[in-house]
């Protein structure tokens, strides 16, 4: 009894902004859940979603994207990494993925009043230079202003050196300045009010049902993947090959859809029959790995748009959202530079033109990041989710043995008539593909610092597609993006349900809501990609003529 209720103290001890610096400081993953400080170091490696995922957290108040990404069984086991509480409201740091910087707590820069004062008496302590990531001052300032994140510097060994920095840097605060204009304040008083609102929303479309997985939705879903896989089957045996691989892509993009569901827990709610579902589909029925999807899905959820870190939008060679990927951007999920070099310089120019090809054979890459993950050891070896990685090396060897051996090498009859078949079946999955990035590629890729809340975050980056209810099962609820992202676990045949719910909350907070038809999102997608693309055309005008005449005169 004495041992339990001296735990119950220690985790009820209220922890100083400065202390928690400093255990971030000696490398330890904290961050904040619902007043409680976790630390979770002991839990990184077994977490079935990732490592890197947590680490864009440390630092941060993670009660959003907690609740939004975890079950309640799973954030009742969070508790037992629970080191303190924090009382008030919690300014978050910027992790040190970001690039954030945090002050080590020692006793010769911290004194035992500091331990128990907040930030602003901490930062006046003087025998440690201060930071200005965590002074009072520069508290305040960010709590009013966004912050323009420095562009990395170029690797070494790119071959593309540009002219300096201020082409990018002006468009870059431009970019901010706009979404500074259009979207609420990012200081802790005005997103406090959009998380309260969130989380009120959340309990309301709770209680009316929204959360609840309509089983006779998938009864539909199975009946339509059933008649698409039979009919690829009847035309393969009959002959009628090129019918046969059309009917085989319907069946693989239709099933994503659900694969995508049980990836976020939306079908039964519980972590073990969902992953298995997936794993069942993902890469038995369609040779993808679903723990790598989940991998940098969960990123992707958390820090969406981010050039640096969603692995969504890092697609160098072939594309460039931003134009901060002209300065060769280090990926925090790659961990590598994004080089931008003379494959990138010839591609990007012409990447408007490139999107639809590219987004038609998006499907095998995705095959070699299945490969990637499994083979590089990615996957987690210990956990609840330990043996999801043999689970997933049986289903490769088992769509190999079907699809590639049975189907391909077996049936078809000649080497023409494979690669048909295969181009015909992995580009009748493109719509997917384009579905996802039409979301995302033309939407802000702006940092408006660590105290943009969740919510506002989403919305900001990820618009929605308009289309007649009918269509529903040919975009599989994907077109509901922004509402997605706000709500992961929301089974997607309830996202049409609680489009209400969001335009009212986007008119309550002054949160603008991006929604599109399916044209005009592709415009907007292709405009942006072409405006990028023109940037780079200007910036090697601009580096062309400095080397040749010392001078640009864009009038010349």
């Amino acid at each position: 009894m004495e041992k339990s209720t001296s735990q119950v103290s220690r985790k009820d001890t209220v922890l100083s902004t400065r202390y928690i610096e400093g255990l971030i400081a000696e490398g330890n993953h904290v961050f904040i859940f619902e007043k409680r400080v976790l630390k979770v170091d002991a839990w990184i490696k077994f977490h079935p979603g990732g490592d890197k995922a947590i680490k864009h957290m440390v630092g941060r108040d993670a009660t959003d994207e907690i609740t939004a990404l975890h079950s309640k069984e799973a954030r009742e086991r969070m508790l037992s990494y629970q080191i303190g509480r924090i009382e008030g409201l919690w300014s978050n740091f910027k992790p040190p993925m970001h690039g954030g910087k945090y002050r080590p707590y020692t006793d010769e820069s911290c004194s035992s009043e500091e331990d128990l004062s907040s930030v602003e008496n901490s930062s006046q302590d003087g025998s440690t230079p201060p930071s200005p990531v965590f002074d009072a001052s520069a508290l305040r300032k960010r709590n009013t202003t966004a912050t323009v994140t420095p562009e990395p510097s170029l690797p070494a060994n790119t071959a593309w050196k540009t002219t300096g920095p201020t082409f990018l840097d002006a468009r870059t605060k431009e970019e901010l300045a706009f979404d500074t204009a259009k979207y609420p304040p990012v200081d802790i008083e005005h997103q406090e009010i959009v998380k309260q609102k969130y989380r009120a929303l959340q309990q309301r479309m709770l209680n009316d049902g929204l959360f609840k997985c309509r089983y006779f939705c998938y009864f539909i879903e199975a009946s339509r993947y059933t008649l698409f896989a039979s009919l690829s089957y009847l035309f393969l045996r009959w002959g009628w090959y090129a019918f046969s691989a059309f009917f085989l892509g319907i069946f693989w993009h239709q099933l994503v859809f659900c694969a995508h569901d049980a990836g976020h827990m939306a079908i039964t709610g519980n972590f073990q029959f969902d992953s298995i579902i997936g794993i069942l589909i993902a890469d038995w029925m369609g040779g993808l790995s679903l723990g790598w999807w989940k991998r940098s899905h969960n990123v992707h959820h958390i820090i969406t748009n981010a050039p640096e870190h969603d692995p969504d939008i890092q697609h160098i060679p072939f594309f460039a959202v931003s134009h901060r990927f002209f300065n060769s951007l280090w990926s925090t999920y790659y961990d590598r530079f994004m080089t931008f070099d003379k494959p990138s310089q010839f591609l990007l120019k012409v990447q408007n033109y490139s999107y639809y090809p590219i987004m038609s054979l998006a499907r095998f890459n995705l095959y070699r990041l299945s490969y990637e993950y499994l083979l590089k050891g990615q996957a987690p070896k210990k956990g609840p989710a330990w043996f999801h990685v043999w689970l997933e090396i049986a289903g490769q060897c088992f769509f190999f043995y079907w699809f590639v051996y049975g189907v391909v090498c077996k049936t078809l009859p000649d080497w023409q008539t494979r690669v048909t078949f295969l181009l015909i079946s992995h580009i009748m999955t493109s719509p997917l593909h384009v579905q996802i990035t039409l979301s995302h590629f033309a939407m802000s890729t702006t940092d408006m610092g660590p105290q943009e809340s969740f919510p506002q975050r989403m919305l900001r980056t990820t618009m929605d597609v308009d289309c007649p209810t009918w269509l529903d099962f040919f975009h599989g609820g994907l077109q509901f993006q922004a509402i997605h992202h706000m709500y992961p676990r929301m089974p997607r045949h309830n996202l049409r349900r609680a489009q209400k719910y969001i335009l009212e909350f986007c008119q309550d907070t002054g949160i603008p809501y991006a929604i599109y038809t399916f044209y005009d999102g592709n415009k907007e997608v292709i405009s942006h990609l072409g405006e990028v693309a023109k940037q780079l055309k200007l910036m090697e005008e601009c580096r062309k003529s400095i080397t040749t005449e010392g001078v640009f005169n864009p009038l010349d």
